[in-house]
């Protein structure tokens, strides 16, 4: 393959904990100079890195940055402001993690067959079957790639039985505190993260907690978790209940596969994909007692149903390999760099986050 391109510059953001979103940025960024391709990832604040991405992943810092007429900016989906070109006349990708976001500092018009009426029409990438099908659909006058995530099977895999981390809200009631060794099995897991659903992950947990046939089941609620001790309790888990609302794909649902749990809940919308694996079941969405049934029943059932735990763990990594994901983003910049650019000053996508408004993250 013969890239064209100078430059693939991601602008992302210094979200205080973990970002998926910005995970997946930063291993695109090490998959591109793997393949000798120059990446980095802009923060808009020089003195906002959080402690979350690696040290050694090169950063370019400050409110704007120059794109060279050979390089390549990708943005995120959101903020994308109609008509508020990032670097006008700059050959740009719009990183769509989300079809859900695509509009979401639009004004309550319709958006146009000139979307986002930037100088240069920019390329879409996208990280799900569904989400390319979506925005091909909605954007035709745009070219859109696919750029599947990979699920980190070396972090994400079957771990000996250990405490839930400090920083997850465990039930500390007296048959879920016996010590267990790290050698041996331990008690049965369920785990979930509330962040897209509170509200009815607030009322889940008082179901779960309240059925006595949980009685002794360790549940364990992943709060702000930092990335390595959300592996070791997946890693132990039995059960991971899927809280899924408005995704692209949902990779927590996918390391929990990899992790070798059964999974349970709602997809999310593109996620779908991931409920083919072997042991994972779709529930109706906001059904939180056909939710709860499920989870008894795969508790009650968890020994009889080891081989799919790590029939889960084959599928996921067989469908979603780093190789994969490195061949498809090559791919997507040699076409995006055969596109006609010029050379700008970039204004970091930062500098719109007010046009989300102060509920752009609130869930159901």
């Amino acid at each position: 393959m013969n890239l064209t391109t100078g430059r693939v510059v991601y602008a992302g953001f210094a979200t205080r904990h973990h970002s998926g979103g910005v995970h997946v940025m930063t291993q695109h960024v090490q998959l591109l100079r793997a393949a000798g391709v120059e990446a980095w990832l802009w923060l808009p604040d020089p003195a906002g890195r959080p402690g979350w991405i690696e040290r050694d992943l090169p950063v370019i810092n400050g409110a704007t940055t120059p794109i060279g007429d050979a390089d390549l900016l990708v943005v995120p989906e959101t903020p994308t402001v109609p008509g508020r070109d990032p670097a006008p006349g700059a050959r740009t990708v719009i990183f769509n993690q989300n079809h859900f976001y695509t509009f979401a500092a639009s004004p309550p018009t319709r958006a146009g067959h000139d979307f986002p009426g930037w100088a240069l029409p920019p390329a879409v990438w996208v990280v799900s079957a569904e989400s390319r099908d979506v925005l091909a659909a909605t954007l035709p006058h745009l070219p859109v790639s696919l750029v599947p995530n990979f699920v980190d099977g070396e972090l994400f895999r079957p771990r000996p039985h250990a405490p839930a981390p400090s920083t997850a809200a465990a039930d500390t009631s007296p048959d879920t505190r016996a010590e267990t060794r790290a050698d041996e099995p331990g008690p049965v897991r369920v785990s979930w993260f509330p962040r897209k659903r509170p509200r009815e992950a607030s009322l889940l947990r008082e179901l779960l907690h309240g059925d006595p046939r949980l009685r002794g089941v360790e549940l364990v609620e992943l709060v702000d978790t930092p990335r390595a001790e959300v592996a070791l309790t997946l890693g132990a888990t039995t059960v991971f209940v899927a809280l899924g609302h408005s995704e692209s794909f949902g990779l927590p649902v996918a390391e929990a596969l990899a992790s070798g749990c059964l999974v349970a809940g709602y997809d999310g919308g593109g996620g779908h994909e991931l409920f083919e694996a072997p042991g994972a079941w779709r529930v109706p969405d906001q059904r939180p007692l056909l939710l709860r049934a499920r989870v008894v029943d795969l508790v009650q059932r968890a020994a009889a149903l080891t081989a799919l735990r790590t029939a889960n763990r084959a599928w996921v990594l067989e469908c979603y390999p780093p190789g994969r994901t490195a061949a498809a983003l090559l791919d997507a910049v040699e076409a995006a760099s055969s596109r006609p650019g010029a050379h700008a000053v970039a204004t970091h996508p930062a500098a719109w986050l007010d046009t989300l408004g102060p509920h752009f993250t609130a869930f159901a």
